[in-house]
């Protein structure tokens, strides 16, 4: 027992760089199959997380109906609606031709939005070391999107709106699970993803994937689905302040497979706006690591 516990944290750490490697495909195939092939945006990702949706059965039909009794359903409703706000915004900023360098750095400002929020609608206190950090991200931010250069673009904007709708998200999973079950929250979006993307579709209409398209959305469907297992798995095993900086490396990672693959190459502005973005991050987790009092719980 002493042994499994022991080898916990490496596991969690496996899990985690292992998710993170799927995400890395994940946002490869998007940018191959909205921005090169010209494929819908909106059908990218309606079809990604209805075939995610399909690997996900076995879990849905062990979860059954029973997990949807909920004192909240209009909450739960509200926050898949986010979620898949933050999906259409992401699938949109990879259409546009957003590099994905800048994508991957922006969207790591969620959880600034998150401390915001959780101030506004939580009432959750602001200490001094939260508001360094939200200030520094969006700094960091900033740098990287350079609002005041000739380069930037509308489109820029794309994923800082997925942040902060993804936040968004992120709160009301918090609000709920005061109330709620786990089993209950992750049904609800296990259902509801698919049929809310769907309402992205009324504008265009649905595209059907074919020929390479098909084998790169069902890839990309599987990716997804496979990315929030190793995820999930990750969190049930380690802690989630000693997983945050491996969740961290998904930035070179991406940066990696941007490099690569997509030979985009990132500006000199992205290093010191990535630096304050995950400097930020990793600073706000480790005060509020130390900051949170230990349990017997904890330490066992």
């Amino acid at each position: 027992m002493n042994q499994l516990s022991s080898n916990r944290p490496v596991l969690g750490a496996g899990l985690m760089l292992a998710a993170g490697v799927a995400y890395a495909g994940v946002n490869l195939a998007l940018p191959v199959i909205t921005y090169q092939m010209g494929f819908s945006a909106p059908s990218t990702v309606f079809w990604q997380y209805l075939i995610a949706s399909l690997f996900s059965l076995p879990l849905i039909f062990s979860l059954g109906l029973k997990s949807l009794k909920s004192r909240h359903p209009a909450m739960h409703i509200l926050r898949v609606v986010f979620s898949a706000a933050g999906a259409q915004a992401w699938g949109f900023a990879f259409a546009a031709g957003v590099p994905l360098w800048q994508v991957i750095a922006l969207v790591m400002t969620s959880p600034f939005f998150i401390i915001l929020g959780a101030a506004i609608f939580l009432r959750e206190r602001v200490t001094p070391a939260r508001l360094v950090a939200t200030g520094t991200g969006f700094v960091g931010g900033m740098i990287i999107l350079q609002p005041w250069s000739s380069a930037f673009t509308w489109a820029s904007l794309l994923p800082v709106a997925a942040a902060a709708l993804w936040g968004g998200a992120s709160l009301m999973t918090k609000y709920l699970t005061r109330d709620e079950k786990p089993e209950s929250i992750t049904l609800y979006l296990l259902l509801l993803l698919t049929p809310i993307n769907a309402l992205f579709l009324i504008p265009a209409g649905l595209a059907l994937p074919t020929g390479n398209v098909l084998w790169l959305v069902v890839g990309l469907g599987l990716l997804t689905a496979l990315s929030q297992y190793l995820l999930t798995k990750a969190y049930a095993v380690a802690d989630a302040t000693y997983l945050q900086p491996f969740d961290d490396l998904k930035l070179p990672l991406n940066l990696l497979a941007s490099w690569v693959v997509l030979s985009q190459v990132p500006g000199l502005n992205f290093w010191p706006g990535a630096l304050l973005i995950v400097s930020a991050s990793l600073y706000i987790m480790t005060r509020e690591n130390r900051a949170r009092p230990t349990s017997s719980a904890a330490v066992a």
